[in-house]
């Protein structure tokens, strides 16, 4: 088979034109990588509420048209000058949470934000300020600097990461997103101790994951809220002590969701976590910690314009609120050591694939995503 290397290549691509629009599933030019990229065949790739976010409108950041996709695994077809991280046929999970090496914030030891693309993945294009995708005639935006509904796509070389052949793509592509971020956000970011009394807002893929990392760090009561009551079983079978439906909490008790946990857990829980992206349960979340040391880490992302909010005195009395991305989790660092804890079997992957698709079918994934059934839908890219 002749090389596709320094060819421009025609692939199918899931294109959302327009915000609130179904994809379209269609023929898409794929431009060799530049300096410093690398071009990957993706195999598989998770669809994300994030996904579904940006597609709604709702984001700030949202620019259409645009290949969505940022949980997706696969093999390097082709890499331009100066690439060393990875070489052809590697098996890669394209990372939307970069890692320089070199930048301020990675330098700082504090964070896994890297600074030096941040700019030009936010306005949808790679680190030159250009696009490598062209459809109908135009050029097609990127998307968190991975587009991973495309067959083929092309991303900087600190957004890429190889791991191991011996982890399947359509287990490697999930912790390229929803469970790193989850777990992460449970054993980097937060301290969780042994006996630590936690709360998870949000049963999907996150706070699943979430619930796992509790479970690691010895979490004495895990509890998950949610207003799907089919969840708790999914919640019980990843380590959950309780389940609480705030809406049942309200009806039968009279009490907030807040004032429940409170009670349950002898004057509030030491950490919390917000899935949802929605501000009154981010408040929510933050006033069921403990007074003195109570911490709540939002995850959700929500709707462009919209604001926390709480009493000051919530933190006067030292309750802490705080965000992370990607779980605190350096992509090419740390990555993959959670792909050998998954085929250590220490790390549920598996069990999250709940549906599966292929591209042609991509919009059947979204549609599942929004059913209390799906936790994640793997989209086959073959097609």
């Amino acid at each position: 088979m002749a090389s596709t290397a320094g060819k421009t290549i025609t692939c199918k691509a899931a294109i959302a034109w327009s915000p609130g629009e179904d994809l379209s599933v269609e023929d898409v030019q794929v431009a060799p990588p530049r300096a410093h990229e690398v071009r990957i065949k993706i195999l598989h790739t998770g669809v994300c509420h994030t996904d579904a976010y940006t597609l709604s409108g709702k984001d700030p950041e949202g620019a259409f048209p645009v290949i969505l996709g940022h949980e997706g695994a696969g093999i390097v077809e082709s890499v331009g000058e100066g690439v060393t991280s990875v070489s052809v046929g590697d098996t890669v999970v394209a990372l939307y949470t970069p890692e320089c090496q070199t930048c301020k914030f990675c330098l700082s030891g504090k964070t896994n934000l890297c600074g030096s693309i941040r700019t030009t993945q936010g306005r949808g294009v790679m680190p030159d300020g250009t696009s490598r995708f062209r459809a109908r005639g135009r050029d097609i935006l990127h998307f968190m600097g991975t587009s991973t509904f495309a067959e083929y796509t092309v991303v900087a070389d600190i957004s890429v990461v190889a791991v191991t052949p011996k982890c399947p793509t359509d287990r490697a592509c999930l912790l390229g997103c929803g469970i790193t971020t989850g777990y992460g956000a449970a054993t980097v970011v937060a301290d969780i101790r042994k006996g630590s009394n936690v709360a998870v807002f949000g049963a999907g893929c996150v706070g699943l994951s979430i619930v796992q990392g509790a479970v690691r760090n010895g979490a004495g009561r895990i509890i998950v809220v949610d207003i799907n009551k089919d969840k708790e079983e999914w919640a019980r079978r990843f380590g959950a002590t309780h389940f609480l439906d705030p809406v049942r909490v309200v009806a039968e008790s009279k009490m907030s969701i807040q004032d429940k946990l409170v009670e349950m857990t002898d004057g509030g829980c030491d950490v919390t976590f917000d899935c949802t992206g929605n501000v009154g349960v981010m408040r929510a979340a933050l006033e069921a910690c403990h007074k003195g040391w109570g911490e709540s880490i939002v995850i959700g992302v929500a709707a462009a314009g919209q604001e926390i909010s709480t009493r000051p005195f919530q933190l006067v009395t030292g309750r802490v609120w705080r965000g992370c991305a990607f779980g605190g989790v350096k992509g090419r660092s740390q990555l993959p050591d959670l792909v050998n804890d998954y085929l250590k079997g220490d790390l549920k992957v598996d069990e999250f694939i709940t549906h599966r698709e292929k591209l042609a079918n991509i919009n059947a994934a979204f549609a599942h995503m929004k059913k209390g059934d799906c936790i994640r839908c793997v989209v086959d890219m073959s097609i």
